[in-house]
């Protein structure tokens, strides 16, 4: 269990303003803008807007693994976020051919991120890791350890809030921009953070324009293991064949706790996707 922190940034009137007024407007359009729910179900709803008590959301299907790549700033996002990312939420790798992007989040862990980067060494993947901040300045060697095997980071909050888009854009703006100096920090000089998972798939367009204007890209999926649930090997492995298409994002977990079983289901997937030809990916940017 990660020690929660809250961090407040003071905005100034203008920026809360900017920031209400692009959660008001989303993307150019209310539709499918609002906060992704996903629980660990594999469900997710979206709702319109990003207040609490979200009766009116709808049920939305994932972009399709066909879908073009959807186009951001690129990697190279200078610390403090100088150029701004899409707001859009990805699902994909953008790939055409028979692809997937391993993602993990809650990390990193001394216990178990180096065994995964091992593993991941072996076959010649790579993965996205989704960390909180103070996991990462706890941690500055695993951090670095994932950037020297070619590996990303991806900003995953301070204090793993997943009811963070019901609170001011001031607390959102703190926690999203808090986890990515701290990543920035334990990483060293030349540390990039491409992209942001709320905790719990919390997202709403007021905290998906607050990580597109400090370039992070917000980071959806679309397989959902449900390791976190520690389910058993089997049932680990079942839930991604299911879910698992073209271009599919999956999401696993480094941190929270145990995670031996995600490892011992790390340890037959890779080898598996490998022999079925597929090729280990980032998502889309």
């Amino acid at each position: 269990m990660s020690r929660r922190i809250t961090t407040r940034m003071a905005l100034t009137g203008t920026a809360v303003t900017t920031l209400l007024a692009l959660a008001l407007t989303g993307c150019g359009s209310t539709k499918g803008a609002g906060p992704v729910r996903a629980g660990g179900s594999g469900t997710v709803t979206i709702s319109a807007t990003p207040s609490a008590g979200q009766s009116g959301g709808v049920a939305s299907t994932p972009s399709t693994p066909s879908s073009p790549p959807k186009s951001t700033s690129g990697d190279n996002v200078p610390p403090g976020g100088t150029l701004t990312a899409s707001p859009l939420l990805e699902y994909t790798t953008g790939a055409k051919d028979r692809s997937v992007a391993l993602t993990f989040d809650d990390g990193p862990s001394p216990v178990w991120t180096p065994r995964i980067l091992a593993l991941l060494a072996q076959y010649h993947a790579h993965a996205t890791f989704c960390e909180i901040g103070p996991n990462a300045k706890a941690n500055p060697a695993m951090v670095k350890a994932i950037r020297a095997a070619g590996d990303r980071l991806c900003d995953h909050s301070v204090s793993h809030n997943e009811s963070m888009s019901k609170r001011s854009a001031a607390y959102q703006t703190g926690e999203i921009v808090g986890a990515k100096s701290m990543i920035e920090a334990a990483g060293g000089a030349g540390t990039e953070v491409g992209w942001f998972r709320a905790p719990g798939g919390d997202f709403s367009p007021l905290n998906r324009h607050i990580a597109a204007a400090n370039g992070l890209r917000p980071l959806a999926w679309s397989v959902d293991s449900q390791d976190w649930k520690r389910p058993g090997v089997g049932a680990i492995l079942a839930n991604i064949h299911r879910e698992m298409g073209q271009g599919a994002i999956i999401l696993m977990h480094d941190g929270g706790g145990d995670r031996s079983q995600t490892l011992a289901a790390l340890k037959q997937l890779l080898p598996d996707l490998v022999h079925r030809g597929y090729s280990f990916e980032f998502p889309a940017k």
